[in-house]
């Protein structure tokens, strides 16, 4: 029987940038290939390519960095299945599991033992109609979600579907994150506090870091 395999574009130990694990050593598994051409996105590399490996090879690499936290990200780490056996495979052997998942694809497979870190796509990025918001209901409360903003409709957006969809209520974390370079996040800042909304700034600390 064949092996369970992944397309990856890499795996790097760095620092967390963003969710509630920000500031924390992480190894990261960079899945290849993405659905979304969201307009500010940072790794457009991940898009294509990738080198085929094997779940053991993976798993092994991982183990090579002595470390707890893991996160899945891409591209779009949901496009290729045998991702699910991977976290459960992480899981079964004590990682705490993150995956960055758009919210473009069925969250619902997902082991129960990951912590989804779900982004929604505000008009912004060119990707609003590709939110899958039945999503929404498979949320459990240590999940967390992520808006990227780019400018004041953004803000604006978030908020009412922060509102209408009571995500306040339903996750742990909601995280709002300025643009890089585009959106400054003293802004930003002001808006969340002036809303009086119970977000997080999202300030990406990897970028500060020279980082993708």
């Amino acid at each position: 029987m064949k092996d369970d395999q992944l397309r990856l574009t890499e795996i790097f130990y760095s620092i967390q940038g963003e969710s509630t694990r920000a500031g924390l050593p992480c190894v990261f598994v960079r899945l290849s290939r993405c659905n979304l051409r969201c307009s500010w996105c940072d790794t457009p590399y991940s898009f294509k390519g990738g080198d085929k490996k094997s779940l053991d090879d993976i798993v092994a690499q991982v183990e090579s960095y002595g470390c707890n936290l893991v996160e899945i990200t891409g591209g779009e780490p949901l496009l290729q299945p045998d991702v699910h056996p991977l976290m459960t495979r992480l899981c079964d052997e004590g990682y705490e599991v993150l995956i960055e998942t758009s919210g473009s694809l069925d969250i619902a497979p997902i082991d129960d033992r990951v912590r989804v870190i779900m982004d929604l796509k505000a008009p912004g990025s060119g990707e609003v109609e590709k939110n899958l918001w039945e999503n929404i209901a498979e949320l459990k409360p240590t999940d967390e979600v992520k808006i990227v903003v780019l400018d004041r409709q953004d803000f604006d957006w978030a908020v009412e579907a922060c509102r209408e969809h009571e995500l306040f209520e339903r996750v742990d974390e909601v995280h709002f994150s300025p643009v890089h370079g585009e959106l400054d996040s003293n802004t930003l800042a002001n808006w969340i506090l002036e809303e009086r909304l119970p977000v997080r700034l999202n300030l990406q600390i990897h970028k500060f870091m020279g980082v993708e």
